[in-house]
Formats: structure tokens, sequence, C-alpha cells
């Protein structure tokens, strides 16, 4: 078949037929007789250079070729239709059956997560998150639709990356209740703490290192976890102390922060924002606009701006 041949009507056709399974199952779904449907499977056959479906037993089973071909002929079909389909500037969310990813740390998976499946749930009953790690700052996903919307620290090298402010955070240390520490922080008496830093790349060093030192003064780090959550735990349960963000710490009512307390860092560190991340494509897209809103909305009421 030449390229001035080629009949995109197939697409569709061929969506079905390699979801359904079955000559009389695809026939149904797109209106059609099931001689017609196998004189389309023909044609489609003659398109592909493959069989497709090949006959086992009572039923059809696809070839390897039609196994390789069904995720990305289906994709390719969402495509389509939505190329062709209306741009809408509302959409109804109780009827909205989508899947979005939403690339997060640790931490907002442990303290925000289950305000926004709320929220989400609450409007929009049909729609499933999916909850994608944050290894790193890399903008490619969100440039391939792989991560719909990510929440965190700014720090992609990608200009065209939408950005919108949730709030501003800082960072404040947790020990357990009854610390002796917390009878007076002084930078002397915190210094001489051990102590527990959450680093993904395993780093020991974090901005309160740079202020004690120019006091002449180092912390003594024992432990290196993952994530803010994870030291958190080992403060509770032990007499290390741990230093993380305010919207972690304030969380009053979550189990995380119980037998926890927080209190304000000896010396100055700065300020950081936690920004909401999107592509400039889904700038339009009514689903895309409510789910934003949503979680900025969630994220906002949760820690308000000051």
């Amino acid at each position: 078949m030449s390229k001035a041949d080629v009949d995109l009507n197939l697409l569709a056709a061929l969506d079905v037929v390699l979801a359904e399974g079955s000559v009389t199952g695809a026939a149904r779904r797109l209106g059609l007789s099931s001689s017609a449907m196998s004189r389309t499977l023909t044609r489609l056959r003659s398109a592909t250079g493959d069989p497709l479906l090949v006959r086992a037993g009572r039923g059809l089973v696809p070839t390897p070729r039609a196994a390789e071909l069904r995720d990305r002929v289906h994709e390719l079909a969402r495509d389509v239709r939505a190329v062709l389909r209306p741009q809408i500037a509302r959409v109804d969310v109780a009827a909205l059956e989508q899947t979005f990813t939403i690339r997060v740390s640790e931490a907002f998976l442990e303290f925000l997560s289950g305000s926004v499946v709320a929220a989400v749930v609450r409007s929009a009953p049909r729609v499933r998150l999916r909850f994608a790690p944050k290894p790193d700052k890399d903008a490619g996903p969100l440039r391939e639709g792989l991560i719909d919307l990510e929440i965190g620290l700014l720090g992609t090298s990608a200009p065209e990356i939408r950005t919108q402010l949730l709030f501003h955070d800082r960072r404040v240390g947790v020990a357990r209740v009854g610390h002796p520490l917390l009878a007076g922080v002084t930078p002397e008496r915190y210094a001489a703490c051990n102590h527990i830093v959450a680093s993904r790349e395993g780093d020991v060093v974090e901005p309160i290192d740079g202020a004690l030192e120019k006091l002449g003064l180092r912390r003594a780090v024992m432990v290196v976890v993952p994530g803010y959550p994870d030291a958190m735990r080992i403060a509770r349960r032990s007499d290390l102390v741990a230093v993380v963000p305010r919207s972690c710490a304030m969380a009053s009512d979550h189990p995380a922060t119980a037998g926890l307390e927080s209190f304000e860092l000896p010396l100055p560190t700065p300020q950081f924002k936690i920004s909401a991340m999107w592509h400039p494509r889904m700038d339009a897209d009514p689903a895309h606009r409510w789910l934003r809103e949503t979680v900025m909305s969630v994220c906002r009421a949760a820690y308000p701006r000051r």
C-alpha cells in the first residue's frame, strides 16, 4: 500500500479489533455486520502486512505484532479523537472518566495526598489519580505527557513549563516530645545533638550547616534517609533531631507528627517556594484546568500564604 492509499479511517477499526480480539465483538462496537467487519479485518491485514488475529480453537488470538501494536494504536486513536473533538470551555467533572498522573515528593504523599484524593472524589468520582515518584526535576515527563502535573520545588531548566506558586515554606527542627534540646534551643546545644538528614541523593549538608559553620560549629549527622516522613519517624523514636519543612511539622492532626515537637532553628535559613508545574499544551484543556484548580485549592487551604 502506498502512502497515498493509507486510509486513516482504519485506525479506529484497528483500535477496536485489537481491544476486542474478535470480529464479532469489534462489529458490535462499530455498528457493523460481521461480514463487513471481516472485510475490514482483511483490509487491516493488508495495510499492516500481518494477520493480526489468528484462529486458536474456537476463538482468535493476537499475533505478536498485534500485541505490540495494541497500546500504541489505542493512544493514537485517542489522540485523533481529541484532535477532531470540539474544544469545550467547561467540563462535566461528575461524568469525567480520566486518569491523571501527578508527580510528587514523599512528603506530599504523606501529608497532602489524602486531602487531594478526597477533593477529587467528591467532585469527580470516576477520575483516577496516579501519584508518581519524583526522583529528579527532569522536565522530560511533563513535555512527553507522561506527567500531567508536578508539585514541588522549581528546578527544571525547561523555560516553557508553566508554574503557579502554591505556598512559601521554611525549615524547622523536630524532636521527640521531652527531648532535652527543647528546654532551650541555642546554636551550641543544637549542634551538640545527633542529627538525621533527609536527602534523596544521600547528601548530608543542609542550609543550617553553612550558618553553623560561620559560628565555628558542626553537626554530627548519624542517619541519612530518603525523605522527610522517614526522618520524622526516626526522630519520634530516638534522641536524634531532624530538619523538615514547616509544612510537614505543622500537620498537628496527622499521625506522622504524633510524639514530635517542632522548634525554630537557632539560625536563619532561606525560605523556599512550593509550586505547581505543567506543560503549556495543557493550559486550555478544561479537565486539566479543573485538576490544577482542585490541587491548588487543597494546598492553599492547608498552607495559607503569609
